[in-house]
């Protein structure tokens, strides 16, 4: 009989630990959850066009730019000709043969680099804009 007490003490032992651990589980659940309404954007964040620049305010303008221009895998020329097209409209005092174009280690693409002088932020928006717009290019940074 003894032996039989013992088990049964030791399975409600067992019980309340087990009960104690999911609460404790569930409380520290609860705390690490995150509301929903903490992740959804606020209404009216992104204003204009999906090139404009969303804070203005945060710009030093004049200043360098520094920019990357990815192209498509075995277009070099053309994104070349068409980075050399719209940085030549949109900047006419820009040089165009500072322009440097670097394949990727793997080949896949290949990268125009520029630093540019921009005034206004309007500068920033139409070319972006005109990135985004070209066929050869693929990502800006």
């Amino acid at each position: 009989m003894s032996d039989d007490s013992k088990d049964t003490n030791q399975d409600a032992n067992n019980q309340n630990t087990d009960n104690q651990n999911s609460n404790q589980d569930q409380a520290s659940a609860n705390e690490r959850s995150v509301k929903v309404t903490d992740l959804t954007p606020n209404k009216g964040a992104l204003v204009g066009k999906k090139t404009d620049i969303q804070n203005p305010e945060l710009w030093e303008f004049p200043m360098n730019y520094p920019l990357s221009i990815i192209g498509h895998e075995g277009e070099r020329e053309s994104l070349l000709n068409e980075v050399k097209l719209i940085l030549g409209s949109l900047f006419p005092d820009f040089d165009l043969a500072s322009i440097e174009v670097k394949p990727s280690k793997t080949g896949r693409f290949h990268s125009a680099r520029v630093n540019l002088y921009l005034t206004t932020a309007e500068q920033v928006n139409e070319l972006y804009a005109s990135l985004d717009n070209a066929k050869t290019v693929r990502i800006v940074l």
